[in-house]
């Protein structure tokens, strides 16, 4: 089984940000902690558990880092002795820059954090400014180092791209300054514009421009050429990684593996079922308080369901999907006009096909 631990706690909301945050001057660490083992209890009675321990766990947010280690660490000792670790097993930690210190990473470490997801996004103060981030530019380089001394080699950097042009943003400078760090693993996303976000309504009123989609699909495809001569692999849309240092809990995701969440907003999902919690924190702890469900709902997929997920997720990797999951004449079109190539049987989509992903999905579905 694979953990997720939605820790929705920032000490405020990003510009572009849509996820279910709770901005807090402090963290209430003692409650979240008695609300996700209650959470956690509960599940120890579910019958969804294939394998006895867990392979991976991965603390998402929000803002993990703003967690105390002392939480994380009695978090990590709980699901270990209900249900094993495997050796070796993968545990991040999403981590803000300005919480990264050496007191802070070599906490982490000893309360079993394996590998630390930094929220970077721009080493541009402008663009730093502009999304509200709470950290400089220095202050991620300086996180690398800190990090790497406390021995948590595991790194990923996250990055956005494809902001307006107002801004002067420039992405191959960006780029160049995370690859001179020499981080094991990147996750890069296309910025987008999310309802209800401040971004939206900025958008909305005129005082900030959409992002250009010409501006983003030219910045991927710089991605890719500049990260593939930097010698990592792109081995889904979003992320790229060097030799062995794929992310082992998002590729489950990927492969449609048994996954759990825990806290608010977290979804799990087995085979057939999908579920999702409470939303909003306070929401999430009333319930559990309570010894009510934290659950808000559920959905079993239908045959035609699992099959657009599967399609949609398989394409989005560099290992594509099995021959016969895409007609054969619709794989010879995509190796014509460049958007896929022919692996191992079955097709594969190369940096221009993920550009036009979505619409690559629904031609295959229909």
């Amino acid at each position: 089984m694979h953990l997720y631990v939605h820790v929705p706690f920032c000490a405020r909301r990003c510009s572009y940000c849509d996820f279910a945050i709770a901005v807090r001057r402090e963290v209430p660490a003692g409650e979240y902690r008695r609300a996700v083992l209650r959470e956690w209890a509960w599940w120890q009675g579910e019958p969804v558990w294939a394998a006895p321990g867990l392979a991976t766990v991965y603390f998402g947010g929000g803002t993990p880092s703003r967690l105390d280690a002392d939480a994380l660490a009695a978090l990590l000792e709980r699901f270990g002795s209900d249900r094993p670790l495997a050796p070796g097993a993968e545990v991040t930690l999403e981590a803000n820059p300005d919480d990264v210190s050496p007191a802070a990473a070599a906490a982490w470490r000893r309360a079993g954090i394996t590998r630390v997801s930094l929220g970077v996004q721009s080493f541009d103060p402008a663009v730093l400014r502009w999304m509200h981030r709470t950290h400089e530019a220095a202050q991620a380089e300086r996180a690398v180092e800190v990090l790497r001394d406390a021995g948590l080699d595991e790194i990923s950097l996250d990055l956005i791209y494809g902001v307006p042009a107002a801004l002067g943003r420039d992405w191959r400078a960006d780029l160049e300054r995370a690859l001179a760090l020499a981080p094991p693993h990147l996750s890069c996303y296309a910025l987008t514009v999310e309802p209800r976000t401040p971004l939206a309504r900025w958008i909305a009123r005129g005082v900030a421009d959409a992002p250009p989609e010409a501006g983003q699909a030219a910045e991927f495809l710089e991605l890719h050429a500049r990260t593939a001569a930097a010698g990592y692999d792109h081995y889904e849309v979003s992320n790229l990684a060097r030799p062995g240092h794929r992310a082992r809990h998002n590729a489950a995701y990927w492969r449609r593996a048994d996954f759990i969440g825990l806290g608010p907003s977290a979804h799990s999902g087995f085979a057939r079922e999908r579920r999702w919690n409470l939303r909003e924190w306070e929401a999430y702890r009333r319930a559990v308080d309570q010894g009510r469900p934290a659950e808000a709902g559920r959905e079993a997929l239908d045959e035609a369901a699992v099959r657009l997920e599967r399609l949609y997720l398989g394409l989005r990797t560099t290992e594509g999907v099995p021959a016969g999951v895409v007609p054969d004449p619709v794989v010879a079109a995509w190796v014509e006009a460049g958007w896929g190539r022919r692996s191992d049987g079955g097709v594969a989509l190369t940096p221009a096909g993920w550009l036009v992903l979505d619409a690559l999905v629904a031609q295959a579905a229909a």
